[in-house]
């Protein structure tokens, strides 16, 4: 799926959270979000997925149906990309008096699949889960936050989407897990094509894994970083050792 930022901005009080004029995310690329606290990476992704309206400028997205054809869709008017996107920012998009279990058969549901095509797919996460997601006999908010990190960023798979949005996903697991998360990513988009967006602190995981590195400052893209072979690190560890000074 691609994305194309147009003369975005939004404001809250006297403060521009974004303010992006022309940024292009093409299809097929892991784009990573840097930026430190209030750069606006995760008002950037709530923007995209409309659910916070912008004061100015639009967001498009093109997507190929099954049949072959291309359309272009404002994500502020049309809910025909949803089908195609599936994203996890933080908690409140669970349903924590479920069971894991419970949830992702309702994504499933929602996503046309049956019990048996939900299960299957939720097996292929098996390693990630580490035997401490499924069969625990309890709701989703009696989870810790890294299990519950699991269970948002497992879900917002399930459709096998088109477009990926994960904010923070690093957030609250452990090393092994952080290392078996980068590999789905990267195998994910190589066998789908899919466009992934990620907002991460952790510098070392978002060049590991992104072809395309934003970064963010004051609601601003100051730059766009082609990432190849981790090209990016030092241009990226220079900008944040300065200023952090």
């Amino acid at each position: 799926m691609l994305i194309k930022i147009s003369d975005l901005k939004k404001v809250f009080g006297d403060k521009t959270a974004v303010d992006i004029q022309d940024f292009t995310i093409n299809n097929g690329e892991i784009l990573g979000l840097v930026g430190n606290n209030g750069a606006g990476k995760t008002t950037l992704f709530r923007l995209i997925l409309d659910l916070i309206k912008a004061d100015e400028g639009n967001i498009s997205m093109t997507m190929q149906r099954g049949d072959g054809t291309i359309e272009e869709i404002d994500p502020a008017v049309s809910e025909d990309w949803k089908v195609s996107t599936g994203a996890y920012i933080d908690e409140g998009f669970l349903i924590d008096f479920l069971t894991p279990e419970e949830y992702f058969q309702f994504i499933g549901k929602v996503n046309g699949l049956s019990e048996q095509e939900t299960s299957a797919r939720i097996s292929y996460f098996e390693h990630f889960m580490n035997g401490e997601i499924l069969g625990q006999k309890k709701l989703i908010r009696n989870f810790s936050a890294g299990n519950k990190q699991k269970v948002g960023i497992i879900s917002a798979l399930i459709n096998q989407p088109r477009l990926l949005i994960l904010d923070e996903p690093f957030n609250f697991l452990d090393p092994s897990s952080q290392n078996i998360l980068k590999h789905i990513l990267m195998d994910y988009n190589a066998q789908s094509g899919a466009t992934i967006l990620i907002s991460s602190h952790n510098l070392t995981h978002t060049v590991d894994i992104s072809t395309r590195i934003a970064l963010l400052e004051k609601g601003k893209i100051i730059k766009d970083l082609q990432n190849l072979n981790n090209s990016a690190e030092k241009e990226l560890e220079d900008y944040f050792n300065l200023t952090s000074m």
